[in-house]
């Protein structure tokens, strides 16, 4: 009978306990999942931060690049140099009719890229994509070459950009000249598709950055 009068007493324990223990066991699985949800949201965060530093020290990086070159005696590429890297190594190529300009452009904006060609910053947008991409160029002395003109280039001017068999058309909205630290000049939108140009200001000893912003309208491919 004690046996029985045991099985009763610890049934009945778990009967009274068990909505206890439903509900902790709740509480402990919800603490979990919020631990993780707050642990994946920590790590996006630091992955955007990270990016956005990556951005930041990308153009500081390659805004002094531009002032470096400014000074230092020019190199200059003959056609068929261009060429190689246009067909050979090139993303793409840059027209602006209105300052006859026509030039190769490499994927990351190193020291060594700035010398002959255009360079697009690999941390901005993919060229002809929703974002900001941006197109950073040595303001070089010799007339007409690289971005020496930028500074002729008017608000409706179009820029075309080819690359990976596609063709992009902007449209010039905006011309600024700002300070080697404005790294606003790379913030995009989830709608537009933006082109930034960058290159220095003015020709000689240079103090600021010559900003060009062009839009492509979206119902361009």
């Amino acid at each position: 009978m004690r046996k029985f009068a045991y099985v009763f007493i610890v049934v009945g324990l778990c009967i009274i306990l068990y909505p206890k223990m439903t509900v902790l066991y709740s509480e402990h699985k919800q603490e979990r999942l919020l631990q993780e949800i707050e642990s994946v949201e920590a790590n996006q965060g630091e992955t955007a931060n990270g990016n956005e530093e990556s951005l930041l020290s990308s153009y500081a990086q390659v805004s002094r690049w531009l002032e470096e070159m400014d000074t230092e005696s020019e190199q200059e590429g003959t056609s068929a140099e261009i060429e190689a890297i246009e067909d050979e190594e090139g993303l793409g190529t840059i027209i602006i009719d209105s300052i006859d300009l026509k030039l190769p452009i490499l994927e990351g904006a190193s020291k060594q890229n700035l010398k002959h060609a255009a360079a697009h910053m690999t941390e901005t947008a993919p060229l002809g994509q929703i974002g900001n991409a941006a197109i950073a160029a040595h303001r070089s002395r010799t007339a007409g070459r690289l971005f020496n003109r930028l500074d002729e280039v008017e608000v409706g001017d179009e820029i075309v950009v080819r690359s990976k068999g596609e063709q992009f058309v902007y449209s010039v909205y905006q011309i600024s000249v700002v300070k080697p630290t404005d790294v606003s000049v790379l913030e995009g939108n989830d709608s537009d598709k933006v082109l930034t140009l960058i290159t220095c200001e003015p020709l000689v000893n240079p103090t600021h950055r010559l900003i060009v912003h062009a839009k492509q309208e979206m119902n361009e491919s």
